[in-house]
């Protein structure tokens, strides 16, 4: 063994703060940019938010035309650029021009999608999500007015404010009691105590610990928790499964009484808490647009109205440095003009890696688009990530979090990637969301008399060109909370 120097030659890929900001920008959902987008203003004085007007270029007038930096401006990006912009680096390179729309039907590689630009809402309407946000008093928030007026010890409020704290929004207590006895230094038995009074709360069955205890409160409370009533309860999973004969040996009645006892417990809220808004959600806002053109074709537009809107007051940049500063003075202007010059073309490469990716998902799912989700088309990242030269885990990060708005519906762009179920005789292969739906119109087509069973379905859709299995019949079929052939005929026999 000795100590040498040696020469080696090699490449590496080295992830700079600027690169891994590009990077972390393309994964974040709407809320998250905007949150992001605002702690970097906050942070950097040379940052400043557009105005409306602005739209989104970069200039207000005529006279600060030259002193900001729009998301069209390419100067200044130095070595930051270069990094981001090498070949093999998962970050898309925007083109300069407008592609021409996609005819349905077409996915030849010509066919391309239509770009109006970097944004623009098809419908013309401003969409206010303010409006869908909930103003409503929160569970919580009714617990604990009921608390005040409870006439319990104060010892006891702290125990029940904790139990309430422990309630979910659906409405039950899921904290272990024992823990909480130990959290408080207090009894189990208090606690316990004091559980079965905020258990009288208003809504009836509210904070119960599972769903048996949940309608037994609420049977108890119209006078209809009797031994037969309480063997149902105690007995759900049957109830379920539609056991009407090992049901009403359980329950020791008849075949009518166990009707109405069936009927009676299906009027009951096995969700207390669903009639109380949550903490305050805001709607989810699509990323993207689709909209179908008068010629058949689809035009693919960003969300202007989601983008956010960052200058680079290079005005104020100039006058800054034109002051006599310290060292470590310039060091901190020079990071902040960086910062906020790659900011601004990071968000403008995210807005096209977003557009390109969603042109592509359109032009391969194009006939899910013209006829629906029976054409559908098995789909997956590398497919759409070689079809426009980025890396797998670019398009990963694009397609999470974010939402296309289409004439079918909202959709997140996941939803259009799917496994492929083999077609028989070799021929193409379907999408396993397709081959799902394609389940689901069998089952609710079925006759009440002739309930399809796992086999007869998997019968069915090899007569369509479909091979596959039964065991992954029935995992669909489950996947869809669909009950068994069995459960169908005894819901349609109590039905009946």
């Amino acid at each position: 063994m000795k100590q040498s120097l040696d020469m080696r030659q090699g490449q590496s890929l080295v992830m700079t703060p600027q690169l891994q900001q590009a990077i972390k920008l393309l994964q974040l959902s709407n809320q998250e940019l905007t949150e992001f987008v605002e702690a970097e203003i906050e942070r950097n004085p040379l940052l400043n938010k557009a105005e409306e007007n602005d739209g989104g270029n970069g200039e207000t007038d005529s006279s600060s035309k030259n002193d900001q930096l729009s998301l069209d401006d390419s100067s200044g990006l130095g070595e930051a650029r270069e990094q981001l912009d090498a070949p093999g680096e998962d970050v898309y390179e925007p083109g300069t021009g407008s592609d021409a729309a996609m005819p349905a039907g077409n996915s030849g590689p010509s066919a391309k999608a239509d770009w109006s630009g970097v944004g623009g809402n098809s419908s013309g309407e401003d969409f206010d999500y303010t409006a869908n946000l909930s103003s409503e008093v929160s569970l919580h928030e009714h617990l604990h007015t009921q608390l005040n007026f409870a006439g319990l010890s104060a010892a006891d409020r702290l125990i029940a404010a904790r139990l309430i704290d422990e309630t979910d929004d659906s409405g039950y207590m899921r904290g272990e009691l024992e823990d909480i006895a130990e959290a408080l230094g207090a009894d189990v038995a208090n606690v316990e105590a004091v559980l079965e009074v905020c258990q009288g709360f208003d809504p009836t069955g509210v904070m119960a610990r599972s769903i048996p205890e949940c309608l037994s409160l609420q049977l108890k409370e119209r006078g209809r928790y009797d031994p037969a009533m309480q063997a149902m309860v105690e007995n759900l999973q049957m109830v379920a499964r539609h056991d009407l004969k090992a049901l009403a040996e359980v329950c020791g009645v008849g075949k009518e009484d166990l009707l109405d006892m069936m009927s009676e417990l299906r009027q009951l809220s096995p969700k207390p808490g669903s009639g109380f808004s949550s903490d305050a959600s805001v709607a989810v806002t699509p990323d993207v647009f689709v909209r179908e053109l008068p010629n058949g074709t689809f035009a693919v537009e960003l969300n202007s109205d989601n983008l956010p809107r960052v200058l680079m007051d290079k005005a104020y940049y100039a006058e800054v440095t034109a002051l006599p500063m310290r060292e470590k003075e310039k060091e901190f202007i020079s990071e902040c003009a960086a910062s906020a010059t790659w900011l601004v073309k990071s968000l403008d490469q995210r807005a096209r890696t977003i557009l390109k990716v969603a042109s592509e998902i359109v032009r391969q799912q194009d006939a899910f688009f013209a006829h629906g989700v029976a054409h559908l088309r098995p789909l997956n990242l590398k497919q759409v990530a070689d079809a426009i030269e980025m890396h797998e885990s670019t398009v990963s990060r694009v397609t999470t979090n974010k939402y296309m708005s289409t004439p079918r519906g909202l959709f997140e762009l996941k939803y259009f990637f799917s496994a492929a179920i083999p077609a028989t005789g070799g021929g193409e292969a379907h999408s396993a969301e397709a081959v799902r739906y394609r389940i689901k119109q069998l089952i609710d087509g079925e006759d009440a008399d002739d309930v399809l069973s796992d086999d007869q379905i998997v019968e069915i859709l090899t007569g369509y060109g479909v091979e596959i299995a039964r065991r992954t019949v029935a995992k669909y079929r489950e996947s869809l909370h669909i009950p068994s052939s069995v459960q169908r005929r005894r819901i349609n026999r109590a039905s009946a």
